[in-house]
């Protein structure tokens, strides 16, 4: 099945406005059938050898989600410690999630023993079934996005938070704590680049031909 140009173009447009949503969250709820067309498209990511190792805890309660934000604090009073200077309070200026403002909030984690030792495309780096749970992760930001519904990554919170917060047994991995809900807008870009933290890359300066070239200087 061929795609249109009207089709292309709803990708690209998609991909290029996608945003990292931590402060424009409303409390609009998502509807069932918005939320399993998202799970959809996450569940049908690329994996190594088919393997699906992926899991969706959704989190919907007030109280898990105070459980959440506390563990989201202790971790960044320790991230803050490590910065100085004019950083550090640029740093503390920051909104760096939305977990009691988002309606939803989805665990996303990866279950490495799922299809057992031997996996198809896994023989040569172990990593593959982690790096497959991540695709799951940007196909539900995306289809999100589609739906102009917001997403936010919580990357600042410990591991043992959401295994015990959440109940994931101990050889499931979590890979991705996301906060879904309807915004009051998008932001024109990415709010980080906006407000200085830092800029976008030349995309020239990353791509390699044949060989890696030392492009440090340019």
């Amino acid at each position: 099945m061929k795609i249109t140009q009207a089709e292309r173009d709803a990708v690209y447009k998609t991909i290029f406005n996608r945003r990292d949503v931590r402060a424009e969250f409303e409390a609009t709820p998502i509807p069932d059938d918005v939320l399993k067309r998202i799970l959809t498209a996450a569940h049908h990511a690329p994996s190594v050898g088919f393997m699906q190792p992926w899991d969706f805890v959704i989190v919907r309660s007030d109280e898990t989600k105070q459980k959440l934000k506390q563990g989201f604090i202790q971790a960044n009073r320790e991230a803050e410690a490590l910065f100085e200077g004019e950083r550090k309070e640029q740093y503390r200026s920051l909104k760096l999630e939305g977990i009691q403002e988002a309606p939803i909030g989805i665990c996303v984690t990866c279950d490495r023993t799922r299809t057992g030792p031997l996996v198809l495309g896994r023989t040569a780096n172990l990593d593959m079934d982690l790096y497959s749970s991540v695709c799951a992760v940007q196909n539900l930001w995306l289809a999100a996005r589609a739906e102009n519904i917001g997403v936010g990554w919580v990357s600042i919170i410990h591991d043992h938070v959401l295994h015990q917060t959440l109940g994931i047994p101990e050889h499931i991995v979590p890979i991705a704590y996301l906060c879904l809900g309807y915004v009051s807008h998008f932001h024109d870009q990415p709010e980080l680049e906006k407000r200085g933290w830092l800029k976008r890359q030349s995309l020239n300066s990353l791509i390699h031909e044949e060989q890696w070239q030392d492009k440090s200087h340019k």
